[in-house]
């Protein structure tokens, strides 16, 4: 494949990609799944004219890491903080930790007694499934106002936090003992360290720089922050959360004398609307390439069986059940749209190809996590559409 034809191929697939993003404002469809679907068909094209193009995992990998940063970015970027949001902070809070944990150690418990593999393994691959995409959730209710949308955005990186922490807990060789514990929680002070660390490091220069090329440069540091601190298995995503919100709300953290002297908070907020717009471009662009290469990695013929399709539909009921439970009984919250919206994806196939060799369930593979995408996303255009739009009813 030329040069110009890989270049033609690249830029249809970003017109293409705003095509559906203007499709699912009206349609309601999430995006994510018109990327997914045109991956297949794509694949399936491919394998009819005999064309091959192989996409090392790596490649998913990486693009899935960048997109994930750039997206909670952008998410705590649009959120401003005040004390009268605390009550819907701590509710998304809870309703992120509770569920993830309810719903791994049940999917984990299905997984143990169908396979009899050790429950250390099973929730290492309960975990993926249980956590929300929020590379999927945040873009998907730009449609919502007021509280319902900030629910989503701060359940779903919540959710993207936590399930990360889940993870690495569930993968210590200590797993399950008292020193499990002591570890987790000394992992969870240092991560609050770095990030408020990082942060100040970042809005000093966010600050300061004044050449024309900046917000990159800020960018690259925080992926270089958000890599290293992954290599040292601690919960590093977040560091973007707490850098976006503390740059959105610069005036709230930066109220002394000497702390407004060294980071200049009306500078701040002056250049944040830039770093949202790139931001929010950077997200687009990365979401578009990872979503159709995820499908393009997948097979029809390898998604048509029907014990398949049985499966996902009984993990997509089993975590459903649980949210109902959850938002119905104990949270008492609303269940339009809120049931609905708690889609998998990004982060699911990040956490997926993370999991050791030797953790690995041949049953749990890419074609049950797309199944569970699909069916996830799918309940998630469900409830768009049921979400009340009449003023009488309730505003978004």
């Amino acid at each position: 494949m030329g040069t110009y034809s890989i270049l033609i191929g690249l830029s249809l697939a970003i017109v293409l990609s705003y095509l559906f993003d203007l499709a699912a404002r009206a349609t309601k469809i999430p995006s994510v799944l018109m990327l997914l679907l045109t991956g297949i068909a794509l694949r399936q094209a491919a394998d009819y004219f005999d064309f091959t193009l192989p996409i090392p995992k790596v490649v998913l990998e990486i693009f899935g890491v960048i997109g994930l940063i750039m997206i909670v970015l952008e998410g705590a970027l649009d959120l401003k903080l005040s004390r009268d949001k605390a009550p819907l902070i701590r509710r998304s809070f809870l309703a992120a930790a509770l569920i993830l944990v309810v719903q791994a150690v049940a999917i984990a418990s299905i997984l143990h007694l169908w396979l009899g593999v050790s429950f250390q393994t099973c929730l290492v691959n309960a975990v993926p499934l249980s956590v929300i995409s929020s590379a999927i959730a945040i873009p998907s209710v730009a449609s919502l106002v007021g509280e319902k949308q900030e629910f989503i955005v701060y359940e779903s990186t919540f959710s993207d936090i936590l399930g990360i922490m889940a993870f690495n807990f569930a993968l210590q060789d200590n797993f399950a003992q008292g020193m499990s514990v002591v570890t987790f929680g000394r992992d969870v002070v240092a991560v609050l360290v770095v990030a408020v660390l990082s942060t100040a490091m970042l809005a000093f220069l966010l600050g300061r720089i004044r050449l024309h090329v900046k917000f990159f440069l800020i960018l690259a540091f925080l992926v270089l922050m958000y890599s290293v601190s992954k290599k040292l298995h601690l919960s590093s995503l977040l560091l973007v959360l707490v850098f976006g919100l503390a740059v959105n709300n610069a005036e709230i953290f930066l109220k002394g004398s000497l702390l407004r002297r060294w980071f200049r908070p009306e500078q701040l907020v002056a250049e944040t609307h830039q770093l949202r717009s790139i931001t929010a471009e950077s997200a687009f662009l990365i979401r578009t390439f990872f979503f159709l290469l995820f499908g393009f990695s997948i097979t029809l013929s390898s998604l048509m069986s029907a014990s398949l399709l049985l499966q996902g539909v009984m993990i997509v009921a089993v975590l459903t059940a649980i949210r109902f439970f959850y938002l119905r009984y104990i949270a008492r919250a609303d269940l339009i749209p809120e049931l609905f919206i708690a889609p998998k994806g990004l982060i699911t196939v990040l956490l997926y190809y993370s999991i050791p060799a030797q953790h690995r369930i041949g049953e749990v593979g890419e074609n049950i996590l797309f199944v569970v995408i699909l069916l996830t996303g799918l309940l998630m255009m469900a409830g768009l559409l049921l979400a009340p739009k009449d003023p009488e009813i309730g505003e978004y």
